[in-house]
């Protein structure tokens, strides 16, 4: 069973987060709330069974100016706003087995792609 969800959210990358956290720690914090809420309006209504799953994550970029590792960071905000809507019981090793990432230089309207299949483990 795989679920698939499209986000439009556009999330900070790691060191976009880094930069607020060193300017002011309520900036950093008030954005997480933010992107984290955002992504909790995106999701509210999906319903996944409480068991394991391996998620593979796409990202859509528009340029090569952003480093992959950076840009993934913002998972963090994907896996607590469906925690804090409820889709996901929890995003701790007890109901994420793997997390994958693929990058795409393409500009399809959506920041990302997000697949939750169900672990084999």
């Amino acid at each position: 069973m795989i679920k698939t969800i499209f986000l439009k959210t556009k999330l900070p990358t790691l060191n976009e987060y880094i930069n607020m956290e060193r300017s002011n720690k309520f900036i950093a914090a008030a954005a997480k709330k933010k992107y984290t809420n955002a992504i909790l309006k995106e999701v509210e209504g999906l319903t996944f069974d409480p068991i394991k799953y391996d998620v593979a994550v796409t990202w859509y970029k528009d340029s090569n100016r952003k480093d992959h590792d950076n840009i993934s960071f913002g998972l963090k905000f994907i896996l607590d706003g469906m925690v804090r809507a409820k889709v996901i019981p929890g995003d701790g090793s007890r109901y994420i087995n793997s997390i994958h990432h693929h990058f795409e230089l393409k500009d399809i309207g959506y920041y990302c792609m997000v697949e939750f299949i169900e672990s084999i483990d």
